[in-house]
């Protein structure tokens, strides 16, 4: 089941991609930051809406930009499309406020250009999206992601 985040699912959202970023996946976030994000998030739940297995923000930027970012599916669940319905639930989003580029920094290339999404130099992209990877670790020089865009 595919819904919005809600107040709730802040801890299990925050847990997940800390946990997710232990391993190198994603950049961490705080809970604070999960907090005033929440909107920006939607998840995937078991049947009973009790597990949340799969998570994912659609982050606006600017005008004419929007960001797909902390996309997660939990390891036992992967392969079943959930990760699809997600990014696919934020480009709908995204057209729905007419936002019609959409990016990702990634490191599942194969994933993004299955939605339609093609490799970009990251340098194409505003610095204003940069503001996040100031705070990392391997920026500049060892940054791995691969900067994914849609135009709509």
């Amino acid at each position: 089941m595919l819904r919005k985040a809600r107040i709730g699912d802040v801890k299990t959202i925050h847990r997940t991609i800390n946990m997710s970023a232990g391993k190198g996946e994603m950049l961490p976030r705080s809970l604070m930051d999960i907090y005033n994000s929440l909107r920006d998030f939607i998840v995937y739940c078991d049947e009973d809406d009790s597990q949340v297995i799969g998570i994912c923000a659609m982050n606006i930027i600017w005008e004419n930009l929007a960001e797909i970012r902390s996309l997660y599916v939990d390891e036992n669940y992967r392969g079943q499309g959930i990760g699809r319905k997600l990014a696919e639930f934020c480009i709908s989003e995204a057209i729905t406020l007419e936002l019609f580029r959409i990016f990702s920094l990634t490191y599942k290339r194969e994933f993004f250009v299955k939605l339609g999404f093609k490799e970009v130099d990251r340098s194409t992209l505003p610095e204003k999206i940069w503001s996040d990877c100031f705070r990392c670790s391997k920026y500049p020089d060892y940054c791995d992601e691969v900067a994914m865009i849609i135009e709509l």
